[in-house]
């Protein structure tokens, strides 16, 4: 299955994002072997760093980093799907400045909505950062009318089992920033919450 014949935006109807950075993981994937979903921000401003880019992209970079600290040593993408996770953005297009806007968050969570759905065992749901968190709820609210991880510091809410239509969600830090190779202490928590996730299926450090 090419993920990209399935999820596409009609219009681009949200403002302040970089709509020519509209980003779907160029990816021809076994959906039955997915098990694990990581939700990251969204893409790298530069085409460049993205995570499927070639070479060392830095979103790879930092991503493998995290694998490597919870005990899974990968090297690409690909071997990151051997695992059975796929990686993929809460928001399609690139953002402006820092932050990306609520109306984008929300607008773009109907697309990461109908990604979820193409995985039929999908069992794990990791949300990188506030944003994926955020995309998280909105689907949250338009499944069950109520938000699916309560509002608080992710420090806070790490620990708690939480479920979407009964896929166990993990909120945690963001693994893409360049701030996760100096923060010691966020690193240890993703490692954490990517090894405990992994573990819901089956997976434990190699």
């Amino acid at each position: 299955m090419l993920i990209a014949d399935h999820i596409a935006c009609q219009g681009f109807p949200c403002q302040d994002v970089v709509h020519a950075r509209f980003t779907i993981p160029p990816l021809e994937i076994d959906a039955q072997s997915i098990r694990c979903v990581m939700v990251s921000e969204s893409p790298a401003p530069d085409p460049n760093d993205d995570f499927h880019a070639p070479g060392e992209p830095f979103f790879l970079k930092t991503t493998a980093q995290a694998f490597a600290d919870a005990g899974f040593p990968i090297s690409s993408m690909g071997d990151v799907l051997e695992l059975g996770v796929y990686v993929t953005t809460a928001v399609k297009c690139g953002k402006v400045g820092y932050a990306v806007p609520t109306a984008a968050v929300k607008a773009c969570s109907a697309l990461l909505e109908a990604e979820l759905s193409l995985f039929p065992n999908l069992t794990v749901i990791l949300a990188m950062g506030d944003v994926a968190i955020a995309a998280i709820n909105e689907i949250g609210r338009r499944q069950t009318g109520r938000r699916t991880i309560p509002a608080g510091s992710t420090y806070k809410l790490r620990g708690p089992e939480y479920f979407l239509d009964g896929i166990r969600v993990f909120p945690s830090y963001l693994q893409t920033g360049k701030s996760f190779l100096i923060e010691k202490s966020k690193r240890e928590m993703i490692a954490a919450d990517l090894r405990t996730a992994l573990g819901v299926i089956g997976l434990h450090p190699r």
